[in-house]
């Protein structure tokens, strides 16, 4: 029950903070005060989320990271990963598709169950693994959405119609930048993810973990033909997001298709 109200309250404040964005976009004369309430609402909503979380996935027989916690644990670490990045850097503007997608996340966790164990002796070694998994994952998910709407952005300019919330958001070369900023830093964790993978883990094929390995690599040459491209041809513009989307899809089913299909359909 507490679990449940934790996780309903999480949801309703990541949704406020969604909110708090899109009206950042729509104003900019009180850019700043929108904000400082979408950045207490997420910490709030992040804080409950993960109380909520740890009494989920964290048991005495191990781990718990079944399908849909698997989901919003990733959200979770989305949305941390966003709200460091927002003191920092101009994505806020990120949170309205960010927060209300982690909303629905904590709902799925709570309404529906989801077990995979991952036994709770397992060795030092993969536990790295799995965390730099998830984060690379969070971070190129956070690409991606920036991906999207520096299209969006795009198309806006080049039609010649920079109005709404368009001409509220940092200039298109600050926001190529920082793709570009979030997409390095996601390659690099990815590849760590990928090597400590070579190294701990035993047997990928009786693990059934050959399609997320496969799909893993294939992200990886993709985000790394990206960075190659960007160093050497100076690729940019759409070139630049079709490359992101489709490294982030093809790592969207590495991560959670093989899993949909293990644990939910085959059921092992």
């Amino acid at each position: 029950m507490e679990i449940n109200i934790l996780s309903i309250l999480a949801c309703i404040l990541y949704l406020i903070g969604g909110f708090m964005a899109s009206k950042q976009l729509q104003k900019s004369q009180q850019t700043r005060s929108f904000k400082s309430a979408c950045v207490v609402f997420t910490l709030i909503a992040l804080t409950l989320h993960g109380v909520a979380l740890s009494q989920v996935i964290f048991n005495e027989q191990g781990i718990n990271l079944g399908f849909f916690n698997a989901i919003s644990f990733a959200a979770w670490c989305v949305v941390a990963l966003f709200l460091i990045a927002s003191l920092f850097k101009p994505v806020t503007n990120l949170g309205i598709a960010i927060l209300p997608i982690a909303g629905i996340a904590v709902l799925l966790g709570i309404n529906f169950d989801s077990t995979h164990l991952l036994p709770a002796g397992m060795a030092p070694g993969i536990k790295v693994h799995i965390v730099f998994s998830i984060m690379a994952y969070s971070l190129l998910s956070i690409a991606a959405l920036q991906a999207l709407l520096l299209s969006i952005q795009d198309h806006h300019l080049h039609a010649h119609h920079p109005g709404g919330f368009i001409r509220n958001l940092p200039p298109l070369e600050t926001m190529e930048k920082l793709l570009f900023q979030m997409i390095t830093a996601g390659f690099v964790l990815l590849s760590i993810s990928l090597l400590s993978g070579v190294f701990f883990l035993e047997d990928i094929f009786a693990q059934h973990l050959v399609h997320k390995t496969a799909l893993s690599i294939f992200a990886w040459v993709v985000f790394g033909t990206l960075l190659w491209g960007r160093t050497i041809f100076g690729w940019r513009g759409r070139v630049a997001i079709r490359w992101t989307l489709t490294g982030f899809v093809v790592l969207l089913l590495a991560y959670f298709g093989s899993k949909l299909v293990l644990e939910l359909i085959l059921n092992r």
